[in-house]
């Protein structure tokens, strides 16, 4: 599978900035932006805001991969049996 990696500019704080993804990252983003009625360019905003890395393009793909990861555990959070909690 091959992936095709896409420049974009976005402006953060009155500042243009490019940001490199891969296309499947950008998808991701506009989804994610969907689902909470966000604009890709305010969620980007608000990644920047919050990162704790130097490059924004690797904050942006760490933040899709915690919202999945963080979809997935809902999703598949095992169900410990009644005998294993613990009162």
């Amino acid at each position: 599978m091959r992936s095709t990696v896409a420049k974009r500019s976005v402006t953060l704080l009155g500042h243009k900035t490019s940001l490199s993804l891969e296309a499947q990252f950008w998808t991701a983003l506009k989804e994610i932006g969907a689902q909470r009625q966000m604009a890709v360019s305010d969620l980007i905003a608000e990644i920047d805001a919050h990162r704790t890395h130097n490059n924004l393009s690797s904050a942006v793909r760490l933040f899709v991969l915690g919202v999945y990861k963080n979809q997935l555990t809902e999703v598949v959070r095992p169900q410990r049996p009644r005998s294993e909690l613990v009162v």
